[in-house]
């Protein structure tokens, strides 16, 4: 090899050459700090760009996968490492203007935290396309869109492809469409329609103001007894009722079915007022029935208190008529489910009082809770702002729910029914629920 240098002198001065420059750099290197951080930056910038182009077809399979329900379209999702405008730039969408745009954003690909096994639940006809869409806007905007929970719509008529796509148009989650069938909307065999006829013959204008119409009256049997084992929701562990043409007034910040599960919860409600004492007037009377059958399924620490005035003589000292307003509800399904229900629900259909009366689901629902589940496992969804005509809960604490922007309700505000909350009306129970909860008025804490 000396030999060969030797014979070509002008490789011996290319070395020296090599030499002296690596011998400069190194002692620069040693006496310069910047200069030092300043070769580092360079290494690391050349190794994330190797990097980069190493993995660029792996966003794009990914963008492949995780399409928007229903339409097949990809959705691109956010990538990790981009820490500057340039690196995205790879992945901007060129738009028919010919500009680029920053990639789709879809906030519940986004949010990788677990999920509950829940969903959307609502009984809902085609009639009430725009008020449904009005929910859902509301719904999506203040929790879903960061959750991506599925909706579940049921119906006692075939939905037109018209309410399906309005409906689609609204959410980028799952969306089933289910049939209630005559075995779920229905008269059992034991019930004389004949006399059930009579009953809404006598029906005053104020009757009907309260529901009194037979469709009104199959659609309470349905949500007392049905919507939990209809086979759309038998997946699903946790439900949000939503109503068509509510509204929701306070930004959800944490996944309430997550929190259920977490607390072992399995009823939580927002309103809760008293019923209409001429739509259940036997209702109590059948309940005392069952429980006389079943003294063992008295929960071991329940909520009576919220429904009579001496809780230790159980169910004897009458019925105040306060219950949750059902038109929210978020609950474990299993708990509809549960031995317990199941038994008290076939009892009250035998009974023939959806039909020969008029018991709501919200009654049901409430006596069924307060007996058969702790105080513990009812929860108040006070940091839940909601409307659902003509009543409004709004969350009282202005600096934590409403200097910061989280809520847009005035809950002092008594000159508009859309936007005060009743928590305080004479009609209402909370003061009822208060007493009974462990954790009291919330407002207060």
């Amino acid at each position: 090899m000396l030999d060969s240098v030797v014979r070509r002198p002008q490789r011996l001065l290319f070395a020296l050459i090599a030499f002296m420059v690596v011998l400069f750099f190194t002692t620069y290197l040693s006496l310069s700090s910047w200069g030092s951080e300043q070769v580092r930056t360079h290494f690391e910038s050349l190794k994330a760009a190797f990097n980069k182009n190493a993995t660029q077809a792996a966003p794009q399979i990914q963008d492949d996968v995780a399409s928007i329900a229903g339409s097949g379209k990809p959705s691109h999702t956010f990538m990790d490492g981009i820490k500057t405008i340039d690196d995205l730039r790879p992945f901007a969408v060129k738009g028919k203007d010919g500009n680029l745009y920053p990639p789709q954003f879809v906030p519940h690909e986004v949010n990788k935290m677990p999920r509950a096994k829940a969903g959307f639940i609502v009984l809902v006809r085609n009639s009430e396309l725009e008020d449904m869409r009005k929910s859902m806007r509301d719904v999506e905007d203040r929790f879903n869109r960061k959750y991506g929970y599925p909706w579940i719509f049921l119906n006692n008529e075939p939905f037109t492809e018209e309410f399906k796509q309005g409906v689609k148009k609204m959410t980028r989650s799952e969306v089933r469409f289910g049939f209630i069938g005559p075995e779920m909307w229905g008269y059992p065999d034991w019930i004389n329609q004949t006399y059930a006829a009579e009953q809404r013959k006598k029906m005053t204008e104020e009757q009907v103001i309260y529901g009194w119409s037979e469709s009104y009256r199959h659609m309470c049997r349905f949500q007392s007894g049905f919507f939990w084992r209809h086979n759309l929701t038998m997946d699903l562990d946790y439900y949000w009722r939503v109503e068509p043409g509510i509204k929701l007034f306070c930004d959800m910040d944490y996944d309430p079915f997550v929190f259920m599960e977490l607390n072992n919860k399995k009823y939580g409600f927002t309103i809760s007022l008293h019923e209409y004492s001429k739509t259940i007037p036997t209702l109590w009377d059948q309940t005392k029935e069952f429980m006389k059958k079943h003294p063992d399924y008295y929960a071991k620490d329940h909520a009576l208190h919220f429904m009579t005035d001496e809780p230790e003589k159980l169910l004897e000292p009458g019925y105040n008529m306060c219950h949750f307003w059902s038109n929210f509800e978020i609950a474990d399904l299993r708990f509809w489910r549960s031995k317990q229900y199941r038994e008290y629900f076939d009892h009250l259909d035998k009974a023939g009082g959806f039909f020969y009366e008029r018991w709501g689901d919200a009654p049901v629902h409430s006596i069924a809770a307060v007996l058969f589940l702790n105080r513990s496992q009812i929860h108040h969804f006070n940091d839940i702002g909601y409307y659902h005509g003509p009543w409004t809960h709004c969350p009282m604490n202005k600096a934590q729910y409403h200097d910061n922007g989280k809520c847009i309700c005035n809950p002092e505000d008594v000159c508009v029914l859309l936007t005060q909350s009743a928590d305080y009306d004479n009609f209402m129970c909370m003061k009822e629920w208060w007493r009974t909860s462990i954790e009291g008025d919330a407002n207060k804490l």
